[in-house]
């Protein structure tokens, strides 16, 4: 449930989209953003951290999107979000006992502390590679075609490491055992 309210804003801004424009999706994403911490708090009895980091951004970036009538904002929330989850995965993986990525599996997953090193550098590379890419595409393509390689493409790239990292980590079980 949490994970279908964490990708919810996402095609909800799709929608509007096409139905609208980049200014009415921006509005709505606002919107839905803030119904998604509101849900998990009636839910869970708390807010999901990752849905309040994503609305405070979403609400300043869409609200600068509006305001000066200037989808630039909008596009670049994305990436400086794939900034900052690159950069705390790269502090974790240098400047703590354990990587960010460990943290939050580990409860379920048991594998070596060097395979989880592997794969939260992976991830930060990831996100990395997905900040340069969407200023790429924000900027020498259609918004059109920058608002479907958002929802389309950035999921699709997502579980494909997903999958890989899935993999990989079955690989290691394996061995372990």
């Amino acid at each position: 449930m949490k994970q279908i309210l964490n990708i919810l804003p996402m095609f909800i801004f799709f929608i509007f989209y096409k139905f609208y424009d980049i200014f009415i999706a921006s509005g709505s994403l606002i919107v839905i953003s803030g119904l998604i911490c509101i849900i998990h708090w009636i839910l869970y009895n708390e807010i999901d951290k990752i849905s309040l980091f994503s609305f405070l951004s979403v609400f300043f970036f869409g609200s600068l999107t509006i305001f000066f009538h200037n989808s630039q904002f909008i596009k670049w929330k994305i990436t400086i979000i794939y900034i900052i989850f690159s950069l705390v995965l790269l502090i974790s993986q240098f400047f703590t006992r354990k990587p960010m990525i460990q943290r939050f599996l580990e409860k379920d997953i048991k594998i070596s502390n060097i395979y989880w090193r592997k794969i939260n550098f992976i991830w930060s590379l990831f996100f990395l590679f997905c900040a340069i890419l969407n200023i790429y595409i924000a900027y020498y393509f259609s918004e059109t075609i920058w608002v479907n390689f958002k929802v389309f493409g950035f999921t699709s790239l997502t579980f494909f490491l997903i999958l890989i990292t899935s993999i990989y980590i079955n690989c290691k079980i394996s061995k372990n055992k």
